[in-house]
């Protein structure tokens, strides 16, 4: 597929969010458990892409494949 024919964009950003919501997480749970400060983890809500090695520490963190997200448009 070309970038024209992909579904709507991923933003992983408010995906992160919205799974640390569901799971009742706080953001200050959050930021101890990838070591970083809120500041961070607010950056980390407004990102629409992210590094995959954070993106693998954040999927361990929560506990979910934050990767299928993306691999699902294949």
């Amino acid at each position: 597929k070309t970038n024209t024919q992909m579904s709507a964009p991923i933003h992983i950003g408010s995906i992160i969010r919205d799974e640390l919501r569901r799971q009742g997480k706080t953001n200050g749970w959050f930021a101890r458990q990838i070591n970083v400060n809120s500041r961070t983890v607010n950056k980390i809500f407004l990102k629409s892409d992210i590094d995959t090695h954070q993106l693998l520490q954040i999927s361990r963190v929560l506990g979910v494949d934050l990767f299928k997200n993306y691999s699902e448009m294949l």
